[in-house]
């Protein structure tokens, strides 16, 4: 980001130096210092935090078509299972798509034929 070289570097010291004196230059320094590492912490919290959001942005993305693309398939094979080939319409809910079978019409067995008439 900044391009300090070693000569500017050299210069700010000699400035300070000149400026604040041998005996105030090295509390200065570490107080900048300390500045300094504290922004950069922050920006590096603040930059990660950034890319974390992002990453979950692009991943919500998919997650949430995919969502959608299967409710649709699941109102079209709703839409199919009520549709009626006959009438070329759509079965209603209430309707029992099976008709009932009347008991007499039911096949009797060999051990139906056996019980007594009085039970």
């Amino acid at each position: 980001m900044f391009d300090v070289g070693f000569a500017e570097i050299f210069l700010l010291a000699l400035i300070g130096l000149l400026v604040l004196g041998p005996e105030r230059l090295p509390g200065v320094a570490r107080t900048v210092g300390g500045f300094v590492r504290k922004a950069r912490t922050s920006w590096v919290s603040l930059r990660n935090t950034i890319e974390s959001e992002l990453a979950e942005a692009d991943l919500a993305s998919p997650i949430k078509q995919t969502k959608e693309e299967l409710q649709q398939i699941g109102k079209e094979l709703s839409d199919a299972a009520n549709y009626n080939p006959e009438t070329h319409h759509s079965i209603s809910a209430e309707a029992d798509p099976v008709p009932a079978i009347a008991e007499e019409e039911l096949p009797t067995t060999e051990a139906d034929s056996n019980k007594p008439d009085n039970a």
